[in-house]
């Protein structure tokens, strides 16, 4: 009898959460579906650090819906670290900062929803954040809860001082969490790349960091002090091999927010950009909209290359090619087109003349393929927005340094 009591109880115990009085019959698994293209929006960290408030807040709600952006696909107002106060309150819950947040986060969240977008906020699987404000570690179901209290549509969920833990049960843990919470909310693992989340990232989270953070930087590695680094445009793009097809329809391999608008020139802007969509990457800005450029606003909104990243096909491009310094690119769309990128990685001027017929393309991990010798292609400059003829003709054109072109090849008919 004593073993059947004992058994019955634990057997009970499984059914539910045992973090912070946790009530509710415990779920497992991410909320499936929320991300089924890359999710699309604007996060804090870049340009402002933990420097956040109330007022950037709103001012950057309300400029993604006047410029255009929201309409062209950003969703997403995400908050990262900074936006809470230094200690927990005595029951154990996180306090958000009432000086840089006077109405509070429920008002905010409320606000940004009015705009018709979504809001997200941060934290982190350790003890603290990276910026040293109270981690989850040990309050995972307490703080689910709190954030589907507030109304939070994402989470971004770091990897800072996580000594001694296991990275798949942590984000686990706080996925399982979430989804108790019964607020369906996209989780986003950030977790650098260092445990290979695209290898057991799928049924935990929505999309996942592949790299360190990046830097506003075309091609550089900036060293910190800690052994840690942060990465150039091109250095994460090449950062990891092989890991495509671990990306799709809501499990995406996240290459971090852009730094489109932050100091690189516009050439690198655009490639920076085009690369992001070419890569099926989250499309996050990380720029000041109340400081964006006319420039800064037209690559980030152009509708062509966006339609090439919210592919509902979902393939990750793949390098094809390289000669002489240039790269070509290739992604498979939904409708049997082709979206392919030259890429410019030089410091000089180049010349393309790429013949399609002696160059048929073949994606080994998803089995499509682009035979020029059986299918004649149109092609039109996604950039230019022109049409450029078909691929019974080789493509030439002039490529500046550090540039790309990106073209679209749609099947038109058959030799």
């Amino acid at each position: 009898m004593k073993k059947f009591i004992f058994n019955l109880f634990f057997s009970t115990l499984s059914l539910y959460g045992f973090a912070q009085g946790n009530v509710y019959k415990q779920e497992t698994g991410k909320f499936e579906g929320l991300a089924m293209t890359p999710p699309m929006g604007w996060n804090s960290w870049n340009t402002f650090d933990t420097n956040i408030d109330e007022k950037l807040v709103k001012e950057t709600a309300d400029i993604m819906v006047s410029s255009g952006m929201a309409i062209a696909g950003y969703k997403y107002i995400v908050l990262d670290d900074g936006w809470m106060a230094k200690e927990r309150d005595q029951n154990g819950n996180l306090v958000t900062d009432s000086i840089k947040f006077p109405s509070g986060m429920k008002s905010l969240i409320e606000y940004v929803h009015s705009k018709g977008l979504k809001f997200g906020l941060y934290n982190c699987a350790g003890t603290k954040t990276c910026a040293g404000y109270p981690g989850t570690r040990g309050f995972e179901y307490q703080d689910a809860r709190f954030y589907a209290d507030l109304g939070i549509d994402f989470l971004k969920y770091d990897w800072c001082n996580t000594s001694g833990i296991n990275a798949p049960e942590a984000f686990s843990t706080m996925s399982n969490a979430l989804k108790t919470a019964q607020r369906p909310i996209v989780f986003s693992l950030c977790e650098w790349g260092a445990n290979k989340p695209w290898e057991w990232g799928k049924p935990i989270g929505n999309l996942w960091r592949i790299s360190g953070d990046i830097a506003p930087c075309f091609d550089c590695e900036d060293k910190h002090p800690g052994n840690w680094s942060t990465w150039g445009v091109l250095k994460i793009i090449e950062m990891r091999k092989d890991i495509r097809k671990f990306s799709g329809p809501d499990h995406w391999n996240d290459f971090d927010m852009m730094e489109v608008g932050n100091g690189m020139t516009n050439i690198e802007d655009k490639t920076h950009f085009t690369m992001w969509c070419m890569m099926a990457s989250p499309l996050i800005a990380g720029n000041d909209f109340r400081k964006m450029s006319k420039e800064t606003l037209a690559i980030l909104t152009n509708k062509n290359l966006i339609s090439v990243n919210q592919d509902k096909l979902g393939i990750q491009a793949f390098k094809f090619s390289t000669k002489n310094g240039i790269e070509v690119w290739a992604k498979p769309l939904s409708d049997g087109a082709w979206a392919i990128t030259f890429l410019n990685r030089t410091e000089v001027n180049k010349k393309i003349d790429f013949d399609w017929t002696k160059n048929p393309i073949k994606d080994l991990d998803f089995g499509y393929e682009a035979d020029f010798s059986s299918t004649i292609f149109k092609i039109k400059d996604l950039w230019k927005n022109i049409e450029l003829g078909t691929s019974k003709k080789s493509f030439t054109d002039d490529i500046a340094s550090h540039e790309v072109i990106t073209v679209k090849l749609i099947p038109h008919s058959t030799n």
